[in-house]
C-alpha cells in the first residue's frame, strides 16, 4: 500500500493537454475526472489515516478508482 496520490497528471503526464481539453469539450469526460479526484481523494484520506476506513471500504474505494482510470483511459483512446 502507498500513501501517494494517483494523480492523472502524474500518472498521463504526456496526456495532460489532452485531459484538459477533453474535460472542456466533453461533459461525460468532464464527470468522470471530477469523480475520479474525489474517489482518489478519498483513498488517500484513508490510506494516510486522516479518515480511516475498514478494509472493506478502502477496496471498493480502490476498485472503483481503477475502474474510472480505465473508463478515462478508454475515452483518451478515442480521442487520439
Amino acid at each position: 500500500m502507498t500513501h501517494t496520490p494517483h494523480e492523472l497528471s502524474e500518472d498521463f503526464p504526456g496526456d495532460a493537454e489532452r485531459i484538459r481539453d477533453l474535460r472542456i469539450a466533453d461533459p461525460h469526460f468532464a464527470r468522470l475526472v471530477e469523480e475520479y479526484h474525489a474517489v482518489n481523494r478519498a483513498v488517500h484520506r484513508a490510506e494516510t489515516l486522516v479518515e480511516p476506513l475498514d478494509s472493506l471500504q478502502e477496496q471498493d474505494l480502490r476498485r472503483k478508482r481503477v475502474q474510472l482510470k480505465d473508463q478515462i483511459v478508454s475515452c483518451l483512446k478515442v480521442a487520439s
